[in-house]
């Protein structure tokens, strides 16, 4: 189809943008270089022999040196903490199956009290039982992303503290991927509501009013996230501001693509949504056109995530670990204030509606 001819940009991202991993490369974990140092075997020991003056039997004291004790402290302390974030993960996974039960439970109980029985011809059946469905999973997805944004403010608060306190570069660097991954985590779970039902998705309801007003394919811009991070950034050298600059570049040209290829597939939809008064015959063909221009959507959704987790990415891999810290603060403190300000928005509207009613 024609409308992906401009998808080769996007394509072309990799190769369009180098970026030096030296900043990366410097720090380094005294965990992982213990874990990488080779282990000695467990039961090994160092025996002392002594003999008394007196021509008593050998007597050997085994004993451990400090190192391997301590090595050994370290050993279990790990392994505690990672049985500590297994039962985390597990009661995580538990309290998300207990959720989707739960509202499974509710969207069943809705569709019983809506007279859906089974005396229901079949394609109203099915059209019911889509509609539960969809309903469901975009309920779901609703319920993840508000516990989804609590955790990205609980995450700024975790960067503001660190970055006010001069954490060192291991704990900021800790701070940083985890910021990263709930990200990557938000991209996955747009994915999954894409296939449920893309047009809720692009059309953004599921983001507060404000932010809905800068939307661009079911997210922010890349180079409008750039704009957000860059200037809050301190001392950048030559080397940085040049690999931002490509990396704006790369990101505007991949959103021009992106732009092009919705815009022939808006006018893909028109042409065959759009009916002829004089002909007939046609309209099942003509809407079976239309669905497949609107199952078409779900793939530039998927490629402007894609191109917005690349974007945070490289732009981690530009900075130190202290920059990047702070550019994923600025960003999340900006998405911050603007709900913050749907909010005011929407109290101040329903202030203004009751003050109407009563003066009436």
């Amino acid at each position: 189809m024609d409308i992906y001819e401009s998808f080769h940009q996007v394509n072309l991202w990799e190769d369009s943008f180098k970026v030096d991993h030296s900043t990366l490369n410097s720090i380094s974990s005294p965990m992982l270089m213990m874990n990488n140092s080779s282990m000695e075997n467990k039961s090994e020991c160092i025996p002392h022999e002594s003999r008394e003056a007196s021509g008593d039997d050998d007597q050997e004291t085994i004993e451990e040196p400090i190192p391997k004790v301590l090595r050994r402290q370290a050993q279990n302390r790990e392994a505690a903490r990672k049985c500590r974030l297994r039962k985390k993960a597990y009661v995580q996974q538990l309290e998300t199956s207990r959720l989707k039960l739960m509202q499974l439970e509710l969207e069943i109980e809705k569709t019983r009290k809506h007279g859906l029985s089974r005396s229901s011809s079949l394609d109203v059946g099915y059209i019911g039982s889509s509609r539960t469905i969809n309903s469901a999973g975009i309920s779901l997805f609703e319920i993840e992303y508000g516990r989804l944004i609590e955790e990205q403010d609980r995450q700024n608060e975790e960067l503001r503290n660190a970055l006010q306190n001069n954490a060192s570069d291991i704990q900021l660097h800790l701070l940083v991927e985890s910021s990263l991954n709930q990200y990557s985590n938000l991209f996955r779970m747009k994915a999954e509501a894409a296939k449920i039902d893309v047009f809720y998705l692009i059309s953004g309801t599921w983001k507060s009013s404000i932010e809905r007003l800068f939307l661009w394919i079911g997210g922010s811009r890349p180079s409008q996230i750039l704009n957000i991070i860059v200037p809050k950034l301190e001392a950048l050298t030559d080397q940085q501001t040049g690999s931002i600059n490509n990396l704006r570049l790369s990101s505007q040209q991949a959103e021009d693509a992106l732009s092009m290829g919705l815009e022939k597939l808006q006018q893909s939809m028109i042409y065959n949504i759009q009916a002829d008064p004089l002909e007939f015959g046609n309209y099942g063909l003509q809407m079976a056109y239309a669905m497949d221009k609107g199952e078409a959507l779900e793939g530039f959704v998927n490629q402007a995530d894609h191109l917005r987790e690349q974007t945070l990415l490289y732009m981690s891999r530009i900075l130190t670990i202290g920059q990047a810290a702070q550019g994923l603060l600025a960003m999340g403190e900006y998405f911050h204030r603007l709900r913050t300000l749907s909010s005011l928005w929407t109290a101040r509207s329903c202030h203004h509606f009751y003050s109407t009613q009563h003066s009436n």
